[in-house]
């Protein structure tokens, strides 16, 4: 019986055993422990040489290189896969998921038959005064740096070029200055749905538009060639709801450029805003909305009048290409000219109320509508000069867009209550006019619906509902168009 065993034991130890330790083990797991040995083995056999890539320089700038290495290696599908360790994050779409490399791996990269190696080094918590930030780190062989590095580096530009043209437009947003903060502005991917096609605009206005920005991507040899700086800048104006902001969301995507949104109250003087200019990178659209509360002193800030103008046009503005800038306010006649002058706005674009135009516009995209019986009553209303914002009519369908018609009702409603508001008040101001002795004085009480009633002082008489409506006639029947959209170029130089 024991000389039956004694086979059966060796056979076990010699084949049985080593193949389920094989099996246990898998293919993966013992490549990966070879090459960590080899890698250790081969880093004693090799002197090495350490190139540091900051993110920021000493003035706080962002260094481009340090975000291109971030793209290529991302990109790499190789070092994703052979990373022990990396992020899974949700993307734009609902079953997207984006693997990105985590910080504290060491990427190994081949090129051109040598090996490269990145880790990401983190600043030390240390107080601010160090000015140290975040680094990557490359390590390759002295024997093949004279012939791989250039290349190399060379190769990564390329591919981030490349990454470029199908890239995530980022919306970066302005933070208070923070001694452990490695640079001001925080990013967030912008997902804004609007395009220069869906924008309430008349059509030959964007047609110039459209030209302008695809001109301006085309021009980097021809402002060279000028001595200019190879930048342009846009003046939105208009009131609330008219779409200015929108617009800007749709040259960011039409441009595919990133948004960086200046916000004045977050800076603390016009040095600390020159700054925040310097660490913009190129292919952006700076914006500034709202900018008249700044320059009419109705917004407290620490940036003075001189700062905003450097900021718009000055020398540091040029520190940097391939850029757009976009100012927007609700108006723009108060504003001293030389703010807005040519060469400091090249631009000039206005977003008026809505006309019957644009409400057909809006007809089509939001509730399907080319034509309906009440569109004559809806362009009616409109030339009495009856106005709302397309943001008021859009918000009106979309409440509605259930039943088109609902919603045409409602706008006729809400234009009517317009038109009635306005006539009231051109009523009150003739009447309070023409009363020249000053015994008289027109005061408005009402004037929505049929209730509507103007009382003389002390009760000399009453202006009923019926006058009210006679005269609101009249003016319906004088009233000419309302306004239309404006597009002046301005030009230095060229």
């Amino acid at each position: 019986m024991m000389g039956l065993l004694n086979p059966i034991l060796f056979l076990m130890t010699t084949i049985v055993v080593p193949f389920l330790v094989f099996k246990f083990l898998s293919k993966t797991s013992i490549l990966y422990i070879f090459r960590s040995w080899f890698r250790v083995l081969s880093d004693k056999c090799y002197v090495y040489q350490f190139y540091r890539v900051p993110q920021f320089n000493d003035h706080m700038q962002e260094n481009q290189l340090y975000r291109k290495v971030q793209a290529y290696l991302n990109s790499l599908p190789a070092a994703v896969e052979d990373s022990d360790f990396t992020n899974l994050f949700s993307g734009k779409k609902p079953n997207e998921i984006k693997i990105v490399l985590d910080p504290t791996q060491v990427v190994v990269d081949n090129f051109l038959g040598a090996r490269l190696y990145w880790s990401q080094e983190s600043p030390p918590p240390v107080p601010a005064d160090t000015g140290s930030t975040r680094s990557m780190v490359l390590k390759i062989r002295k024997s093949d740096k004279r012939r791989v590095l250039q290349p190399y580096l060379q190769h990564i530009h390329t591919v981030f070029e490349q990454l470029e043209q199908r890239k995530e437009v980022q919306l970066y947003i302005n933070v208070e200055d923070h001694p452990l903060r490695n640079g001001r502005w925080r990013s967030v991917p912008f997902g804004h749905p609007a395009t220069i096609d869906s924008v309430v605009m008349d059509a030959d206005l964007k047609t110039k538009v459209k030209s302008d920005l695809e001109s301006f991507l085309k021009s980097r040899q021809y402002y060279h060639r000028l001595g200019r700086v190879w930048k342009r800048s846009y003046l939105l104006y208009g009131a609330s709801g008219t779409g200015k902001s929108t617009f800007i969301a749709a040259m960011a995507k039409f441009l595919n450029y990133d948004v960086y949104d200046v916000d004045l109250s977050k800076v603390s003087d016009d040095s600390d805003l020159k700054s925040l200019l310097l660490q913009t990178t190129s292919k952006s659209l700076i914006v500034m909305e709202d900018l008249e509360r700044f320059l009419l002193g109705k917004s407290t800030t620490n940036v003075s009048l001189p700062g905003i103008l450097q900021f718009m046009d000055g020398i540091v503005s040029c520190c940097g290409e391939e850029r757009v800038m976009v100012f927007s306010m609700n108006v723009k006649d108060h504003i001293d000219p030389t703010v807005l002058r040519p060469g400091r706005i090249d631009v000039h674009l206005h977003f008026p109320l809505c006309d019957f135009n644009a409400f057909k516009s809006m007809a089509s995209t939001h509730l399907g509508l080319k034509d309906h019986k009440l569109f004559p009553q809806v362009e009616e209303m409109f030339q009495t000069g009856a106005t709302l914002s397309p943001a008021e009519i859009g918000e009106i369908m979309i409440s509605n867009r259930g039943s088109p018609s609902r919603a045409l009702k409602s706008v006729l409603s809400a234009l009517q209550n317009n038109a009635e508001a306005k006539v009231g008040s051109k009523i009150a101001r003739r009447l309070s006019h023409n009363s020249d002795s000053g015994s008289i004085r027109v005061v408005e009480e009402s004037v929505s619906g049929d209730s509507g009633m103007f009382c003389k002082e002390g009760g000399v008489g009453v202006h009923t509902a019926k006058e009210f409506r006679k005269l609101y006639g009249f003016l319906r029947r004088s009233r000419k168009g309302g306004d239309s959209m404006d597009f002046e170029e301005k030009e230095n130089g060229s």
